[in-house]
């Protein structure tokens, strides 16, 4: 047997619909909110920013390290030359006094040679350092506007967060009212096609915009109040009020 339902509980579906459509639109915004896409492209930023400053302190690192083999080196030179030095003072032989000028004057050169080298990476670390600071900063700042995006994004979700318990608590309510095969229906027509109920305006179904052709019309027009109809063209059920057209 085709369903029956009163005009009135037929009504009560577009209560329905509006309401699933509001919760449909909620969830879809939950979902789009411009503040994700911030937070994505803040991520992506943060973690090339968080490669390249890896890179940065690896060669930092580097540096400190030569710099530490370089001065070890000056030390052992510095230590050999007033070794040197020292015994240069006491010797009394004029071979032996040689020699040891010969070896400090290689040595303080090699002094040099090194005290060069360990400027030159001094400055460069002084660069790489600089280098790492603006890098980091650069970091502080994503990551600062990331947690004001955040921020945004879960005030933006609570606001949704309540429209939508709102929303479903009035469909629960126009739920209870709808009787339970009507009820069923819908909502199985709905996870079919997208929409449960469609009003029939002026000869429009709502639902998928398409005037019904008059042959179609015709078919309603012949229906009794409480029979319950399917559109045509969008699957949903059809409801008819004075805006109908018939």
């Amino acid at each position: 047997m085709a369903l029956k339902a009163s005009p009135d509980d037929q009504a009560l579906l577009l209560d329905l619909q509006a309401l699933d459509t509001r919760i449909a639109q909620l969830d879809h915004k939950s979902k789009s909110l411009p503040e994700l896409q911030t937070i994505a492209e803040l991520a992506r930023e943060s973690d090339a920013l968080r490669g390249t400053l890896a890179e940065q302190n690896g060669a930092v690192e580097d540096s400190r390290l030569e710099l530490g083999r370089v001065e070890a080196d000056v030390k052992v030179v510095e230590d050999r030359i007033a070794r040197d030095s020292e015994r240069l003072q006491s010797s009394s032989s004029v071979k032996d006094v040689a020699a040891l000028e010969q070896e400090l004057a290689a040595l303080r050169k090699r002094l040099g040679d090194l005290e060069e080298i360990e400027l030159a990476v001094m400055e460069r670390l002084e660069e790489q350092q600089s280098v790492v600071a603006g890098t980091q900063s650069r970091l502080d700042e994503l990551q600062s506007r990331t947690a004001e995006a955040e921020a945004a994004r879960d005030a933006a979700l609570a606001t949704l967060a309540g429209e939508r318990t709102t929303a479903a608590a009035g469909r629960r309510t126009i739920e209870s009212k709808v009787p339970a095969d009507l009820l069923a229906l819908y909502e199985k027509q709905r996870a079919r096609y997208g929409t449960g109920a469609s009003l029939l305006q002026h000869g429009v179904s709502k639902a998928s915009g398409v005037k019904l052709l008059e042959d179609e019309l015709q078919k309603i027009r012949a229906a009794a109040p409480d029979d319950v109809l399917i559109c045509p063209s969008s699957d949903a059920i059809l409801i008819r009020t004075a805006e109908s057209g018939l």
